[in-house]
């Protein structure tokens, strides 16, 4: 049995910390959205943090992009998701 080569232990590393990064984007702006924000933050501290959230997310975006398989399996789940319109 062959042990996992450090560059892919890396890369798996890479993409949990993108992950991460793109969850807290989404929970920056799940609080926008539902105007909880308001509770925890100011309007300024808070654009600031949901700036930093974004910019975050794409940095590990570049660093640790996505497997290509993976990439196909999101565009799938998302085209299924979509409702498709019939003519009436």
């Amino acid at each position: 049995m062959s042990a996992p080569s450090p560059a892919h232990a890396l890369d798996e590393v890479a993409l949990k910390w993108r992950a991460l990064a793109e969850r807290r984007k989404a929970d920056f702006i799940a609080l926008y959205q539902s105007g909880r924000w308001k509770r925890y933050y100011t309007e300024e501290k808070f654009l600031l943090r949901l700036r930093e959230a974004i910019r975050t997310s794409e940095r590990w975006a570049e660093i640790a992009p996505r497997p290509a398989g993976q990439v196909f399996a999101e565009q799938a789940r998302i085209t299924a998701e979509v409702p498709h319109r019939t003519a009436a």
